[in-house]
């Protein structure tokens, strides 16, 4: 009897939480319908997850990308899933690039509502390996892309007296962690300019949204760029961007970042280890740091200069412990448009 009690709370409380979900999704949906959103680096991983979320909620989406045939990949994924996209090949590093990409979208829906900056690339390698150039490109994509979409849509919003721009960040731009340097520095200043556009552009009724992510199951390892000791930095990096307890599920934090769009926030952290790794660093700084300077020491040192995207050779590792610890990452890769 007590066996039969347990089990009927336990399905309501299951059902209880089931309809809870199905209430808030129903919100968001009602909020975000018919909503224009950009989406940059939108032909695969997070920016994929994110299109998928969007348009789930009745959203128009608009993606841009550098690569074409990624677009139109991209394109048949969201339209087997029962959404249409516009898409526009566009390198969001070269300003004139931008200014027509944003002209385009604007002709095609009419208006730009949700801006999604979330264009990325990954160097791996130690500080040693990192020339002036690695710095300049991740600071051409993350920062000034950012940059250059935002002040490319800032006007279209200013005139209709409202919108919402969201910048995808890292953790990386909160606790510079080893060997990333170069990415570190450039989220780094996107946050920065994230946090303070917040305060500036709210009188116009636009919003603005910082993501924070940890390490996200995106697949994405597999266009990362290494230095240095090649194999063992994307062997070290493919593993801890592909295990449940150090990285998130892609499409869990597309739907995390969407709520707290949604919601107005202006600034969200998605992943418990992000999370812990924040708390550190602001509870205990000299701790963290010591953490980090061991958690360097384990890791590859020094090797040639030259950059590889050597995650995709890897990929044919079959039968090895690389393998096995990066089973969700490729999974994650296969969904989300990384190429094989």
């Amino acid at each position: 009897m007590r066996y039969a009690k347990s089990t009927a709370c336990a399905l309501g409380a299951g059902a209880a939480f089931a309809l809870l979900g199905a209430v808030r999704t129903q919100g968001r949906q009602k909020k975000l319908a018919g909503q224009v959103v950009l989406i940059t680096g939108g032909s695969r991983g997070f920016g994929l997850a994110l299109a998928l979320e969007f348009a789930s909620l009745q959203c128009h989406i608009a993606l841009c990308a550098r690569d074409t045939s990624e677009l139109d990949r991209a394109q048949e994924i969201l339209a087997r899933a029962g959404h249409s996209v516009f898409t526009v090949t566009c390198d969001i590093s070269e300003r004139d690039e931008v200014m027509a990409m944003v002209k385009a979208v604007n002709l095609h829906y009419g208006r730009i509502d949700i801006l999604v900056n979330n264009a990325g690339e990954i160097m791996v390698s130690p500080f040693e390996n990192l020339a002036i150039t690695d710095f300049e490109r991740a600071m051409e994509v993350m920062f000034w892309g950012t940059l250059h979409t935002t002040l490319a849509v800032l006007p279209l919003m200013k005139a209709r007296g409202q919108g919402r721009i969201v910048n995808i960040t890292s953790i990386g731009g909160k606790v510079s962690v080893p060997h990333l340097l170069s990415y570190s520095c450039a989220k780094a200043a996107a946050v920065a300019f994230s946090n303070g556009l917040r305060n500036e552009v709210r009188r116009f009724g636009i919003n603005v949204t910082t993501i924070v992510p940890g390490l996200m199951r995106t697949g994405s390892y597999v266009n990362a760029y290494f230095k240095g000791n090649h194999r063992t930095e994307a062997k070290w990096f493919g593993a801890a961007s592909s295990l449940p307890l150090l990285s998130l599920n892609a499409e869990r934090a597309a739907r995390l970042a969407v709520k707290a769009v949604c919601a107005g926030k202006s600034e969200a952290v998605l992943g418990t280890p992000a999370q812990i790794l924040l708390q550190a660093q602001t509870l205990l700084p000299g701790l963290t740091a010591d953490v980090l300077r061991v958690s360097n020491a384990l890791l590859p040192t020094e090797g040639p200069n030259h950059s590889m995207r050597i995650g995709r050779d890897l990929e044919g590792l079959q039968g090895s412990l690389y393998h096995l610890l990066t089973t969700l990452g490729k999974r994650a890769g296969q969904r989300l448009n990384q190429p094989a």
